[in-house]
């Protein structure tokens, strides 16, 4: 068989821009990449009899393998995995697996276990979003809550007895993408999948969602409906603003008592190219999540599906200095997070740090200070009574891609 290596960049998205491209003939070809994220962090009153010491720990945050592959010119087939839990011995399960029908601008399929269309941030994955931590500052939607675990936080039982709703942010189904205007400035991604299995969705009923942005300046350029949140200067001035609704009857609660959960959000990328060749970047998002019908003493059974109700948004500002440095070029960063339940304490936490930029995507490495008490409070506790101590982090992170 012939083949020829094609070195690309590295991904996240399941599509041909994978480590190394083999190609049979002129429409086949396999693809193979790898992708880990590994840190360090030191935390206040996290250690010692009484917590008051400073708490470290080293972490395998992610360790995926990518297979990707083309049988026509149109079909096309992902396979991605997902060490779980790697620093405790860890579990490979499988992330993607997708038939993809790619027939052009207007009109995409896949079909299978993918992305659920939702906020920039989901459909950034933890490899292309410019924080380190990516995950963990704001409430999860439904597909990010399986049976036993999620993929931040590995340790947490996140859904009980109450069943699960996805995993890593897929779920099985189908989505709908492409872009609905010649220019190609308008993106829509919409979809149905399984949702909730467990004992409040005894009807049985999709979870739908629905996703569209719209790009004033340039155009982003992702596989799929896939986003970055940075392009480093590489596509020039970026501004993108977006929209998201997912809607899932009886997607939570028990089976008494269901409710049904809607997640609304928007969010915003602007990026500046500036004369001096330094580039400027702004994200920011939005959420507001509500369930109806449901009781509120729901929340005390342990049979129960529960996910946050409330409003919560993220900002972050970056600038990427134009002189290289070595082999990089530095990147600091400040950050907010701030998340507002219903029925339980507002938390909050104020994050800089600076990206040391080696290979855009696939090689960088990030001194990160954090304060703030959504460490402490956690972000899937939304009870009443729920306290937590302001507190000081300091993470170093790596992050490379093949």
């Amino acid at each position: 068989m012939p083949s020829a290596i094609l070195v690309i960049s590295a991904f996240y998205w399941p599509t041909a821009r994978a480590g190394a491209t083999f190609k049979m003939d002129d429409t086949k070809w396999v693809s193979i990449g790898a992708g880990l994220k590994t840190s360090f962090a030191t935390v206040e009153d996290a250690a010692g009899g009484s917590n008051n010491k400073w708490g470290n720990d080293f972490f395998i945050n992610n360790i995926r393998l990518y297979f990707n592959g083309q049988i026509h010119k149109y079909i096309k087939l992902t396979f991605n995995t997902e060490c779980h839990n790697c620093s405790g011995g860890g579990s490979v399960r499988v992330l993607d697996a997708i038939a993809r029908f790619e027939l052009g601008q207007y009109f995409n399929v896949w079909f299978g276990r993918t992305i659920v269309p939702a906020e920039r941030i989901e459909l950034d994955g933890p490899f292309y979003n410019p924080f380190f931590d990516t995950y963990g500052k704001e409430p999860f939607n439904p597909s990010d809550f399986g049976l036993q675990s999620n993929l931040t936080f590995p340790s947490q039982d996140l859904s009980a007895g109450g069943g699960s709703a996805g995993q890593f942010a897929r779920d099985d189904g189908v989505a709908l993408w492409g872009r609905l205007t010649p220019d190609k400035r308008l993106q829509y991604a919409i979809g149905a999948f399984d949702g909730l299995d467990g004992p409040a969705n005894k009807d049985s009923n999709f979870l739908y969602t629905v996703r569209l942005s719209y790009n004033f300046w340039n155009i982003e350029d992702n596989p799929g409906y896939y986003t970055s949140s940075t392009y480093y200067g590489k596509l020039g001035d970026i501004f993108t603003i977006a929209a998201a609704n997912i809607y899932h009857e009886d997607g939570a609660g028990t089976r008494a008592d269901p409710g049904n959960f809607r997640g609304t959000s928007a969010d915003v990328l602007m990026e500046k190219v500036l004369p001096n060749d330094g580039v400027v970047t702004f994200v920011g998002d939005y959420k507001n999540y509500g369930i109806s019908k449901m009781s509120f003493a729901n929340r005390s059974d342990p049979n129960c599906f529960c996910l946050f109700e409330g409003n919560s948004f993220s900002t972050g500002l970056l600038y990427l200095m134009p002189e290289k440095v070595w082999i990089g070029q530095f990147q600091p960063y400040v950050r907010f997070n701030q998340v507002y339940p219903e029925r339980s304490s507002d938390r909050n936490e104020f994050e800089a740090g600076v990206n040391y930029v080696i290979d855009g995507h696939n090689a960088r490495v990030s001194l990160i200070y954090q304060y703030g008490d959504i460490a402490t409070k956690g972000i899937f506790d939304f009870g009443p009574g729920v306290r937590g101590e302001h507190v000081n982090t300091v993470k170093l992170g790596i992050q490379l891609q093949i």
